[in-house]
């Protein structure tokens, strides 16, 4: 298990902080770990789940060519 920082989550996503946090607030992006004080992390399989089930979904949405 590896926690992850917003920088790397970031990098990871191609979204931005406010972004993210944004999807956060709608439950629709996975929720930060506290660590100590401020600091949060995410795991990062959860973060690597979030994007295939984007690739999913968007997968699922494109019409069939038969």
């Amino acid at each position: 298990m590896r926690i992850i920082r917003l920088k790397e989550v970031i990098n990871t996503t191609g979204l931005a902080r406010s972004t993210i946090y944004r999807l956060i607030s709608y439950r629709a992006f996975p929720q930060p770990v506290p660590l100590v004080g401020r600091s949060v992390g995410w795991l990062e399989s959860e973060i690597h789940e979030w994007i295939k089930s984007r690739i999913a979904e968007r997968d699922c949405a494109k019409p069939s060519m038969n």
